[in-house]
């Protein structure tokens, strides 16, 4: 298989930026010429594995970020968008979406604005009471899309609220029960905790000064729904601050965003960066091991790995998943080349859909997508209950995966034969390229097809070149 050429001009010419240097002495400190810099700045030659071992030398570079990051989920949104029918016979080639996404990524987004706002339009016109009559019916990203994209384009790690979370809940001693610490920060502020039967899982009274916690939950709930309301009182000028620099289009964006941020704290402080990243390493990523040391659901603890992307310590890239019942992607994160689809399901022959049939067990795949990266994926079921006879019971499944080189660190290729056959699956059908794929639903929109009345195999038609 080949090795995929490494294209970073953009991250070159940010990182000399950022020191300072002109491109003479930045070359200079590469051992290479000025001409062999200007033209890898400018995505004309491939980075080179030497250049890559003197950033990390010279500079102290995590080489990853220049291999994984916002060019690979511009190009994989880039090229789902232009699967869209309205563009036609147009299929840029793959290489002409690289560059636009190295050296042109304001344009990129602009692009992937300007087709959401497309998709919207057509949306509107679904419903008429929607489109129609409104004066203040404009063409932009819905909230929860632009909150989406913020954290998708985040790498889902935020630094800031990461560290303040970490630092939280960690003493001179280390890691603090984190329910003692809460409940510490809440008692400084005239803030009363109580575990009761409130019919809500997390209900605070500010005018009363009272907090109360769902004692039906179960105590990984518990502990995040109070981590998560601490955030917001005791961390609402960080919060604010980052939200700020976000500069959403709407309130409701911002509000929106809000709620993740606080989630995104809670989160970090149950399961704290370094502490965690540690434990991961030692218990080679055993999930239910991970779960019963931190006090955490199995899914907490999947969400987390994959954010684990702190600047010089960061962990093993996972891409993370939930679904629902109906196949509808629900969360979604990816720190692999692999990017979910932006709109729609996965791929049916992803073992993520297989969870629900077999209730209670990890299911592992070793999987390979068409790029050829080769993969070995996690999936469970995970349950929600309400809490009481007549409450509903919410029902996901789980899928948390890495490239394979990262597998021997991880409990779940114990047994496995990592040279042997990997199944393919694909991101989303319309923009998949496969063309023989039993479980294909629709054809590739970029390619063309031919029906042969006389003749039926897998599927009804032939996808051509």
């Amino acid at each position: 298989m080949a090795t995929q050429k490494l294209y970073a001009g953009a991250k070159l010419r940010e990182m000399r930026g950022r020191l300072g240097l002109t491109q003479k002495l930045f070359a200079d400190k590469l051992s290479v010429s000025l001409p062999y810099l200007n033209q890898m700045e400018n995505n004309h030659r491939p980075v080179s594995a030497g250049v890559v071992l003197a950033l990390a030398q010279e500079f102290g570079l995590d080489v990853t970020e220049l291999t994984v990051g916002e060019s690979e989920r511009l190009v994989s949104d880039m090229k789902e968008a232009l699967a869209d029918p309205v563009f036609g016979a147009a299929n840029p080639p793959l290489a002409d979406l690289r560059l636009a996404a190295s050296n042109a990524p304001a344009l990129a987004r602009a692009f992937l604005d300007l087709h959401r706002a497309y998709r919207q339009t057509h949306e509107r016109l679904a419903s008429l009471d929607e489109a129609l009559g409104r004066e203040d019916a404009a063409l932009r990203p819905s909230p929860w899309e632009e909150v989406r994209d913020f954290f998708h384009y985040c790498d889902n790690y935020l630094d800031a609220v990461d560290r303040a979370a970490e630092h939280f809940v960690t003493g001179p001693q280390g890691r603090r029960d984190v329910i003692q610490v809460a409940r510490e920060a809440l008692e400084r502020r005239g803030i009363s905790l109580h575990f009761s039967d409130t019919g809500a899982m997390r209900r605070y009274d500010p005018v009363a000064k009272r907090l109360d916690v769902s004692a039906r939950s179960s105590e990984p709930t518990q502990r995040f729904q109070l981590l998560h309301q601490v955030a917001l009182i005791t961390q609402n000028d960080l919060l604010d601050a980052t939200l700020d620099l976000a500069r959403f289009h709407t309130p409701e964006a911002r509000e929106i965003a809000k709620i993740g941020l606080a989630n995104y704290f809670a989160g970090a402080a149950l399961l704290p960066y370094r502490t965690f990243l540690d434990a991961a390493g030692s218990t080679r990523h055993d999930l239910e091991r991970l779960a019963d040391l931190f006090g955490a659901s199995i899914e907490q603890v999947a969400h987390r790995l994959s954010t684990l992307q702190r600047p010089g310590a960061k962990g093993i890239p996972f891409f993370f998943v939930r679904v629902d019942q109906a196949g509808t992607i629900t969360k979604r994160h990816s720190a692999t080349r692999l990017q979910f689809a932006r709109f729609g399901g996965a791929c049916p022959l992803w073992n993520v859909h297989q969870a629900f049939e077999t209730p209670g067990r990890f299911l592992r795949q070793l999987a390979e997508t068409p790029d050829g990266v080769r993969y070995l994926c996690l999936s469970r079921d995970v349950s929600k209950p309400g809490g009481s006879f007549h409450a509903p019971t919410r029902r996901y499944a789980i899928g948390l995966g890495c490239e394979v080189q990262h597998a021997g660190a991880l409990v779940y290729s114990d047994g496995l034969d990592l040279k042997g056959r990997f199944e393919p699956i694909g991101i989303s059908c319309r923009i998949c390229e496969r063309p023989d794929c039993h479980q294909r639903s629709v054809p590739p929109l970029e390619r063309r097809l031919r029906v042969n009345p006389d003749r039926r195999d897998v599927l009804p038609y032939e996808i051509l070149g």
